[in-house]
């Protein structure tokens, strides 16, 4: 299940240098390129698409600290996107609520200041979740971690909605 950090010779765990992340994807990335096995083999050739296309997808979820965060919690046997984990604190369901209201009301009147400001408030609290969720992953917290992923995915869906509206 650590084949994306040993792919990456990365440590399996969530606060990960990105750094040394991004080096290595350029790097995976042009070794396997399909363009230069076009003169090998339809193995060779099948061989580097599947390749690639474990880079790309590897680098995908590593370079995202809640997919990073999920696929960490798989190697726990926790799977915080099954479909029985929809529960949140109240507190967040009230404020999920709240940035509804304000991102309609934003969308409804072409306010683009409303969804900036909307968008840097959402930021704001992408960038505490993934403090949080260093902690917990710090702390073996893993139950807490699941629930921030699950948190975290409504963030990511707001923050696209929001581009949608600025578009």
């Amino acid at each position: 299940m650590n084949q994306y950090f040993t792919l990456f010779q990365l440590e399996p765990r969530f606060d990960i240098d990105t750094a040394s992340l991004e080096q290595t994807y350029h790097t995976l990335a042009a070794r396997f390129h399909p363009d230069k096995f076009a003169a090998t083999s339809a193995f060779e050739q099948k061989q580097a698409m599947m390749m690639s296309s474990a880079v790309n997808e590897a680098y995908r979820i590593l370079k995202s600290p809640i997919d990073r965060a999920a696929y960490l919690l798989k190697q726990h046997n926790i799977d915080a996107d099954a479909p029985e984990h929809t529960s949140f604190a109240a507190e967040f369901l009230m404020q999920q609520m709240e940035w509804r209201e304000t991102l309609e009301d934003a969308r409804a009147q072409n306010d683009e200041a409303a969804l900036a400001a909307l968008d840097a408030e959402i930021r704001h609290e992408q960038t505490a979740l993934q403090q949080n969720l260093q902690t917990a992953f710090a702390q073996t917290q893993y139950e807490q971690a699941a629930a921030l992923v699950r948190q975290g995915r409504f963030l990511n869906k707001l923050r696209q909605e929001i581009y949608a509206a600025q578009a």
